[in-house]
């Protein structure tokens, strides 16, 4: 893997919002047309997920129908990588990864920027989408 794409990969609770800010392009669920859009990633325990605050989320439900999407990194680097997105349904991993983003967005130095404290772990387990990202030709490991 590129060392520069595994850099931008590596976000800590202490990296910033744009670090924290990429693009994806995903299928429309109904349309089947590209959609690109931009969203925040997270990386718990090494594993790359997106998600989102309480509600419900189109790109979400173009990763459940097609999985298959583009994930763009634009901090420090450039690049387009091929990703494959798995809801993440299990009960007891969405609470350690939804524990993980809550604690990292509630930390006093709020790298983020946003409003604090962010919703409580049980509406977050009720009502964020919660994807697994896996990249298949090694770009992203």
């Amino acid at each position: 893997m590129d060392s520069s794409i595994e850099r931008a990969l590596a976000i800590t609770p202490a990296s910033r919002a744009r670090e924290r800010t990429i693009d994806i392009t995903t299928t429309g669920a109904r349309t089947g047309r590209l959609r690109r859009i931009e969203v925040w990633f997270y990386r718990v325990d090494g594993r790359i997920y997106l998600s989102s605050s309480p509600a419900r989320r189109d790109w979400y439900a173009n990763i459940v129908a097609n999985p298959d999407f583009v994930f763009h990194l634009k901090n420090g680097v450039r690049a387009d990588l091929k990703a494959v997105g798995t809801p993440v349904l299990d009960r007891a991993e969405r609470e350690v990864v939804f524990s993980s983003i809550i604690a990292d967005l509630n930390q006093p130095w709020n790298p983020a920027g946003i409003r604090q404290p962010v919703a409580p772990l049980d509406a977050w387990m009720q009502g964020s989408p919660l994807i697994s990202v896996d990249f298949p030709d090694g770009s992203g490991a």
